[in-house]
């Protein structure tokens, strides 16, 4: 039986707490990507790098149908989702690379 594999909906923010949501397969990976600015695009031109709400399965169909969902919501929808577990804002993946 081959072992599920796992896929993360996440939203990244900046500073001035611009929002981008994403999908892959590699969280820490693709958070890295996105802090060390390797992939040209929005994340790079606006700063956004810190993690500050992610959700996982193991079907890469609910992943993308969760990612094109969330994308489609109105920021405040947005905002209450990360709110709701992590008030604060904080950065989750913070203390991921040293």
């Amino acid at each position: 039986m081959p072992s599920e594999r796992e896929y993360f909906v996440y939203i990244l923010t900046s500073k001035t707490r611009r929002l981008y949501v994403g999908v892959t397969n590699d969280l820490e990976r693709r958070v890295w990507e996105h802090r060390t600015k390797a992939v040209e695009g929005f994340t790079r031109r606006y700063n956004i790098d810190r993690l500050v709400w992610y959700a996982s399965t193991n079907h890469v169909v609910d992943a993308i149908a969760r990612e094109k969902e969330i994308k489609a919501w109105r920021r405040e929808k947005k905002v209450r989702l990360i709110e709701a577990e992590n008030p604060g804002w904080a950065d989750l993946a913070r203390d991921w690379f040293g």
